[in-house]
């Protein structure tokens, strides 16, 4: 099963699964794909748009974990 930590890469994480896109998009995160952001971790992020990194990794491990991943 693949999981996600928030010290994880968006870039990696969009990787993983093209569906963490809606996921982040939808949290406020409404730049996942601009290139600073696809160096930071989802903690950097989540810092730089006042969201709980926390709640986002277990909102996207409950996705992958749906989809089979």
């Amino acid at each position: 099963m693949t999981k996600v930590t928030k010290d994880m890469i968006i870039s990696d994480m969009i990787a993983l699964d093209r569906g963490i896109i809606a996921i982040l998009m939808n949290a406020g995160m409404h730049c996942v794909g601009c290139p600073s952001a696809q160096g930071e971790t989802l903690e950097e992020a989540s810092f730089v748009h006042a969201l709980n990194a926390d709640e986002l990794v277990n909102e996207i491990n409950e996705y992958l974990e749906k989809q089979g991943k």
